[in-house]
């Protein structure tokens, strides 16, 4: 495993970080949330991030991608998450675009994956409820009519739902199978209202009342609980590098407020307790590195068992889950009130921090996971 970005992600990394710096500073995301843009996010600064191609990451060149490998997606959210930089790359891309190449048709692919690359449209997945993140559990429930499907599911947590041309809904069939439904944001009985949640991002909380829909609704065909699972992954794998570039920068901030907060006529940073904290700091945060990047290449392995990659998205998504949870805590207490003050950025990364840490399953529900897979492979090698 490697511990570092090979040549080609340094590249994306280098350029994601100006780009964002440049054009998505935590300033501006201070700016959406006071101004309450209803999309929550920067459409103009959205539309270059798809010209700069990271909308085809991990897309075949056969619809307008770039074939790249899911890894490049790495560098690109832990830039975001340092810049606090809210678009639909999670939702429209990684998730709903994955989601139709894994399990659409040809023709649903070659109609439907050219338009998420180039953001001429926007979808966002709808599979869980308000309760605790369960994969397997889906809390829509599908029935056959004649020759379409009606879709009944309440209180469902959709993030980037607002203004998105449609949602992309998993649901169980009577049969038991997970099926995927297209569904447009104007059809009669879904029903999309805002959630206001610490990080102020796009959150919506979204109710079907017998929706009814045609055969043609339907994305491929067949059981795809397996697809949408290792999608699911895929988002908890960028969530974590979210989340760790959000930590570095919380991380950073404190270093710099020990070399210039005096105390006693000197700094604060020279007193040694508080470099022990700092140092341990540090160490929580390396860590979470390299679980991070073991999770992305695990997801990259197309030779990967599910335990195993299931196991390494759990390490990651728990490790930095925990790192950030650490760190944001000794970051407050060390700034003092300053450190929860509106004003100051650090609020801002701690209140994104709270709700990424929730975001595609806890802390407890990937180290149970983490368990769960751990004695599996161990009673296949024994």
């Amino acid at each position: 495993m490697s511990l570092v970005y090979n040549e080609e992600q340094q590249q994306l990394d280098d350029s994601a970080r100006d780009f964002l710096a440049a054009r998505s500073p935590v300033s501006e995301q201070r700016r959406i949330r006071d101004q309450q843009l209803p999309e929550g996010f920067d459409t103009q600064v959205w539309q270059q991030m798809l010209e700069f191609g990271w909308g085809g990451i991990a897309l075949p060149e056969a619809y307008g991608g770039l074939e790249f490998g899911f890894q490049g997606f790495a560098p690109v959210f832990e830039n975001m998450g340092r810049n606090l930089t809210a678009a639909p790359l999670l939702s429209s891309v990684v998730l709903c675009a994955s989601l139709i190449d894994e399990v659409g048709t040809e023709a649903q692919r070659a109609e439907l994956l050219p338009l998420l690359i180039e953001g001429q449209q926007r979808f966002a997945l709808a599979t869980q409820g308000k309760d605790r993140f369960h994969p397997e559990h889906l809390d829509v429930e599908v029935s056959e009519q004649g020759d379409g499907f009606v879709l009944g599911g309440e209180d469902l947590w959709v993030p980037d739902a607002q203004h998105a041309d449609a949602l992309l809904v998993a649901g169980r069939m009577s049969s038991g199978e997970t099926a995927l439904f297209l569904v447009p944001a104007d059809t009669h009985g879904l029903e999309i209202e805002p959630m206001h949640l610490l990080d102020s991002r796009n959150h919506a909380r979204v109710s079907l009342h017998a929706v009814q829909l045609p055969a043609s609704a339907r994305i491929g065909s067949g059981d795809a609980q397996a697809q949408l699972e290792h999608v699911l992954d895929r988002g908890a794998a960028c969530i974590a590098a979210e989340l760790l570039g959000a930590t570095a920068v919380m991380f950073e901030m404190t270093v710099e407020y020990l070399k210039t907060r005096t105390q006693f006529g000197a700094a604060i940073g020279s007193f040694q307790a508080l470099q022990h904290r700092a140092a341990w700091m540090m160490v929580e945060l390396e860590l979470a590195r390299s679980a991070v990047m073991a999770g992305f290449e695990a997801l990259n392995d197309a030779a990967c068992s599910t335990e195993h990659r299931q196991q390494m998205v759990s390490l990651a998504k728990w490790k930095v889950g925990e790192a950030a949870h650490k760190i944001s805590r000794e970051a407050v207490q060390m700034h003092g009130g300053i450190g929860v003050t509106d004003e100051y950025d650090l609020g801002l990364y701690l209140k994104r921090s709270r709700v990424a840490q929730v975001l595609f399953g806890d802390s407890d529900f990937h180290c149970e996971r983490y368990g769960r897979m751990a004695q599996q492979l161990f009673a296949e090698t024994h």
